[in-house]
């Protein structure tokens, strides 16, 4: 007797790729951009938010073509799929492989380039939550099913943050491809999402469009989200510059923190779960938040030659991240499922969900590497002053966004005179 395939394996294994693509668009290519071309912050951070926002507000229609493409055969999306993949891969060769020297391209040959890669992993990111979102209706079965897919993302991080370091970017590359490669093929045998409901005949004759922002819980919900990945975006664009010019951290020592940092939440993954099932998702989610402020505070106070000090905050930090990749996504598909209405418009709440963590990367990048330039911060800086400018913006402003967003969810979602639905229950929905 062959034993069976978990369902919620096949669907997350996807998260792999797309996590690995993540590493170097989003961590890798500010610094990228700004050592091996020459640019300035200013100039870097201001191409990145412009490419970021464009792609960014195109969201929401890759939303609704995924939900028409979702409606009419799942098998058209994964087409569709398997062509934003290769896109994806033919723009990271581009701009990683040394054997592309992008110092002879123009800039807007370059901004081009990330606007095609950006577009193209959207819709792929944005076609696989809808997926996931319509597979249960349940939070804990939701919680497990986006787990899958976030585990396998902490595993493609993992990798991404050593390949390029121990085996340079063509063997990164190419192992990337083969992950996506493999990780569509798993999609494809995952199970099919149930059919869209229909929505109540309850228009006024001439029917306006669904509007996700109409839905009051998914409004507070959005706020929470963008004070919550501003916190996080920042710290993703000025790592690499925090480690090698405030820490003095050799290439090997930033290969170990980063791996470091996501194994630690890969372990803290299963723990964010436990949460659930005692808490619900809305209080797991703002307790992750909290001790994420307590663990990234430190990284304020270290200097030069405090690896071992930042390998401590890598690991606590890393715990709570689970928190963080797992359940607001989770919340969002509770959000869908309680409106009636919503529930034909997955692939558009996605669609807004993707815009919202585009313009957390392109304010992050817009405003903090910018800001750096302006207090005299370049790569490479060993002035004090523009030294303690760069750790105040990679671990002061974080913290207190994030604190900013542990209130908006507490007010929206757990305070006594809350306008919105209570989201913190576990109780079944019917589909």
């Amino acid at each position: 007797m062959t034993k069976q395939i978990n369902p919620y394996a096949t669907y997350g294994l996807m998260g792999l790729p797309l996590a690995f693509v993540a590493l170097p668009l989003y961590v890798h290519l500010p610094s990228h951009l700004s050592t091996t071309l020459g640019w300035s912050l200013g100039f870097t951070g201001s191409l990145l938010m412009a490419v970021r926002l464009f792609d960014a507000f195109i969201d929401p229609a890759l939303g609704r073509w995924s939900d028409r493409l979702l409606a009419s055969s799942p098998q058209h999306l994964l087409i569709v799929a398997a062509c934003a993949a290769a896109l994806v891969m033919l723009g990271l060769v581009v701009l990683f492989s040394p054997a592309i020297h992008l110092g002879s391209r123009p800039q807007w040959l370059i901004g081009a380039t990330l606007l095609l890669v950006g577009s193209a992993n959207s819709l792929l990111t944005i076609a696989h939550q809808a997926w996931g979102a319509a597979l249960t209706h349940t939070d804990e079965a939701r919680s497990r099913i986006f787990a899958w897919r976030e585990g396998a993302g902490l595993v493609g991080v993992l990798i991404a943050s050593a390949l390029p370091t121990w085996l340079g970017w063509n063997p990164t590359l190419a192992i990337l491809t083969l992950a996506m490669g493999l990780g569509w093929l798993a999609w494809r045998h995952a199970p099919c999402p149930t059919s869209h409901p229909t929505v109540p005949d309850r228009t006024p004759v001439l029917p306006l469009p669904h509007s996700p922002w109409r839905n009051a819980p998914f409004r507070w919900l959005m706020g929470v989200f963008m004070l919550n990945g501003i916190a996080g975006a920042i710290p993703a664009s000025l790592v690499v510059m925090f480690m090698t010019d405030r820490l003095g951290a050799s290439g090997a020592w930033q290969s170990a923190l980063l791996t470091l940092y996501f194994a630690s939440a890969a372990i803290g993954l299963p723990l964010w779960l436990r949460a659930v099932r005692a808490w619900g998702l809305v209080r797991s989610w703002l307790l992750g938040m909290v001790l994420a402020v307590l663990a990234f505070a430190g990284a304020a106070l270290l200097e030069l030659g405090d690896l071992w000090g930042f390998a401590m905050v890598c690991a606590l930090s890393g715990l709570t991240l689970g928190a963080d990749l797992a359940l607001p996504s989770a919340l969002l598909a509770q959000v869908v499922d309680r409106d009636p209405e919503a529930q034909a418009h997955r692939g558009l709440y996605f669609g807004w969900w993707a815009l919202a963590a585009k313009l957390n990367l392109a304010l992050a990048a817009g405003l903090a590497l910018p800001a750096l330039g302006w207090w005299g911060y370049q790569p490479g800086s060993a002035d004090a002053d523009s030294l303690r400018a760069l750790s105040l913006a990679y671990s002061g402003w974080p913290c207190g966004l994030k604190l900013m967003a542990a209130l908006a969810l507490y007010r929206a979602f757990l305070h006594p005179h809350s306008q919105t639905t209570p989201l913190s229950s576990n109780a079944q929905v019917p589909p």
